[in-house]
């Protein structure tokens, strides 16, 4: 799900792939790329849940201005995982409600 070659762009620059884990499952990503990116890469679109109606939320500006990717990261709850480096060895989970109290 990575762009191999864009048009304009060209090329990606070659990365170092590191691990981490999502909800407890082990992930390959490029160090430095934005969690979110790396997770999209895997298929993986929800990073929270409203608390009020558990209502799913995912990538919605991607520039770091809104909540919508927030994620529990190292045990921190409310990181804006679009504008956050991977860095291999983090613990990444989805966050339910403004706190990242679990459901």
């Amino acid at each position: 799900m990575r762009i191999a070659n864009h048009p304009i762009l060209g090329e990606p620059e070659v990365r170092e792939k590191v691990t981490f884990t999502h909800d407890g499952a082990e992930i390959e990503g490029y160090a430095g790329e934005p969690i979110a990116a790396a997770l999209r890469a895997a298929g993986i679109v929800i990073h929270r849940y409203t608390k009020k109606y558990h209502a799913p939320r995912g990538i919605f500006c991607a520039i770091g201005r809104c909540t919508d990717c927030v994620m529990v990261v190292n045990g921190k709850p409310n990181v804006r995982t679009c504008v956050t480096p991977l860095e291999s060895g983090m613990t990444v989970d989805t966050q339910y409600g403004a706190g990242g109290e679990r459901a």
